[in-house]
């Protein structure tokens, strides 16, 4: 909801007031309501506050003080009466400072204690020492520098690159990931060469003599909950998205990112539920994107469907009219890194539309990830435990309500099919100078590992290891308000820590076999419609049938610049309409990225 900023000179200089006030400046656009720098010596904080809660108003300013403490946070924490509690603290408190007076109580251990979306950067005058922490799924972006004596951070990479100690020479490393895979596999480095990242759920401790970086959680993988009955099941999902969508329903408006299916749905009818408890705060809005005549899609009908039965306003937001590249000058001069999506322009109106309206926005992701269903674990995990009945009768019901099994294994050689048909190996359309310079050929031989984490959860393997691929971050800090540059915080529920313990700990058979936990707790909240649909990933990919669309097509007048040339091979990418291949598109979004980072 912020732009932070932090300098310490390790070495005792003094940090420029000027400077800090520059990079500070350059966050208004994020933090429009407060602009605010703290300076002390060797150290300077800055802040800007974007206000996404109706409860505290004027109270919460930043950079925040507690005797020798000072913070910048990015931060919207959950279970705040129970930190409260803790802390013996009464009344309204801001988050930052709540995460001051953990500090000032555990030091360093207070980030176990902290549970939502955060970043910050905490001085100690005492200790001499900057403390800082990203969330545990990376929410909220932290980028660093660290550069001989200078330590610089904040939450916005494009802020860094305004200081003039730091370059713009290029990650090769981060650039070769982008080209192979469509984005950085590596969670701790950029683009930029001087420029690295915290990853998820590490804490970095900053002293005049060294950088300590650790990792302060992992996903868990030893919970088990067995409950007696089925509705001591159901209770607890709907206790815990209550909490949830609570915790992140603080603003007088609050958006939903509708579709048609269950995740956000049930989202969205919990939110109501809760705004009809409190007299219609928040105020409700959602919004939906799609397809009209571009490719088959049917999101838009079903989600107004659902917006109706709840009372709760819909637009709709058809995405027909973009085609590849529009807008891209504007696009690649906010960006902060390549990114392979050239109808990027199309969520960019999608959040200039929900800024227009609130500030906040709820959306359904993660339920897929937590909720990926695998029945032969479960079948060991019975076996294990030597629940013979159990296992006898739960295999017989699965045996019973899952499709024939001639009908999976079509699924499958269709899915392998499209697959085969997809796949062309190493791009032979990287320059060859640069697949050398920086081992390429290594770099794809590992993607197995990269895109499948060890299975370290015995009942969930899948849906657990899904939580370390590097796609999470990637799509947070593309939403991020320091890259849309639209005031839009948005906000994960089925993210929630609590949600998560819970959904990696129940029986996978018979909840989360076509998320049957969330149809039967949504059962007379969301349309039946809704209740019945099966996830529907859209037909094709629609940067591929803008090509087939000749006639808006302009992809033989596009070029590749000398910059670009240095990684890829021109001669090598076939730019005749219909036959250029999706992971080629990326040296065009590469090079249009290229031509706007100095």
């Amino acid at each position: 909801m912020s732009g932070t900023i932090g300098i310490y000179e390790r070495g005792d200089r003094m940090v420029l007031p000027a400077s800090l006030q520059v990079m500070t400046d350059s966050l208004t656009y994020r933090g429009p309501d407060r602009c605010a720098t703290w300076l002390d010596g060797p150290v300077g904080l800055g802040h800007t506050m974007l206000g996404t809660s109706r409860a505290l108003g004027a109270n919460d300013r930043q950079p925040a003080r507690l005797e020798h403490l000072s913070i910048t946070a990015d931060v919207r924490l959950d279970s705040r009466d129970e930190l409260r509690s803790k802390l013996e603290q009464s009344g309204p408190v801001p988050d930052a400072m709540l995460i001051l007076y953990a500090f000032s109580k555990w030091g360093p251990d207070c980030i176990y204690h902290l549970r939502g979306d955060f970043t910050f950067g905490i001085w100690d005058g005492r200790a001499k020492t900057l403390f800082c922490a990203r969330d545990h799924f990376g929410i909220k972006p932290f980028y660093y520098a660290a550069l001989g004596d200078l330590f610089i951070f904040s939450n916005t990479l494009n802020c860094l690159r305004r200081h003039p100690a730091v370059t713009a020479e290029l990650n090769e490393q981060a650039i070769g990931d982008f080209l192979l895979f469509g984005l950085n596999y590596d969670k701790s480095t950029t683009p930029f060469r001087d420029i690295k990242r915290l990853p998820p759920a590490h804490s970095l401790m900053v002293s005049r003599d060294e950088l300590r970086m650790t990792c302060y959680w992992e996903p868990p993988t030893e919970g088990r909950i067995r409950y007696r009955r089925d509705g001591d099941y159901l209770d607890r999902f709907n206790e815990l998205l209550n909490s949830a969508v609570a915790d992140r329903a603080t603003s007088e408006r609050v958006g939903i990112l509708l579709s048609g299916g269950l995740d956000s749905g049930s989202v969205a009818a919990t939110a109501k539920e809760l705004s009809s408890s409190r007299n219609a705060i928040p105020d409700l809005r959602s919004y939906t994107v799609g397809y009209d005549s571009l490719l088959p899609d049917d999101e838009g009908p079903r989600a107004r469907e659902t917006a109706e039965y709840l009372g709760i306003p819909n637009k709709y937001i058809s995405l027909d009219h973009v085609k590849p590249f529009d807008q891209w000058d504007e696009v690649s001069r906010i960006i902060p890194e390549p990114i392979d999506d050239p109808l990027w322009a199309g969520p960019l109106e999608l959040f200039r539309t929900i800024a227009a309206e609130c500030r906040v926005v709820m959306s359904g992701e993660g339920a897929d990830n937590l909720m990926y269903f695998q029945m032969w674990p479960h079948i060991q995990e019975l076996r294990r435990q030597r629940l013979w009945i159990r296992l006898a009768k739960e295999t017989a019901t699965f045996a019973r309500v899952r499709p024939f099994p001639w009908r999976g294994a079509t699924r499958k050689l269709q899915s392998l099919a499209l697959k085969v048909s997809q796949y062309s190996g190493f791009p032979r359309w990287i320059a060859p100078e640069f697949v050398k310079r920086a081992d390429l050929h290594t770099r794809w031989r590992e993607r197995a590992i990269l895109e499948a984490p060890a299975n370290r959860h015995l009942v969930h393997p899948r849906g657990h290891g899904s939580l370390a691929l590097p796609h999470w971050t990637n799509m947070f800090e593309f939403q991020d308000p320091g890259v849309t540059h639209c005031n839009v915080e948005v906000y994960y529920p089925f993210l929630d820590l609590r949600m998560v313990d819970y959904l990696l700990a129940i029986p996978p058979f018979p909840w989360l076999y076509h998320k049957n936990l969330i149809r039967k707790a949504m059962r007379g909240r969301i349309p039946e419609a809704s209740l019945l649909r099966r996830k529907t990933p859209l037909a094709a990919d629609p940067v591929m049938s803008k090509l087939w669309d000749r006639a808006g097509n302009s992809i033989q007048k596009w070029t590749l610049n000398g910059r670009t040339n240095a990684f890829v091979s021109p001669s090598m990418i076939n730019s005749s309409c219909g036959r250029i291949t999706r992971e080629q598109f990326r040296a065009y979004c590469l090079d249009r990225w290229l031509k706007h980072v100095g």
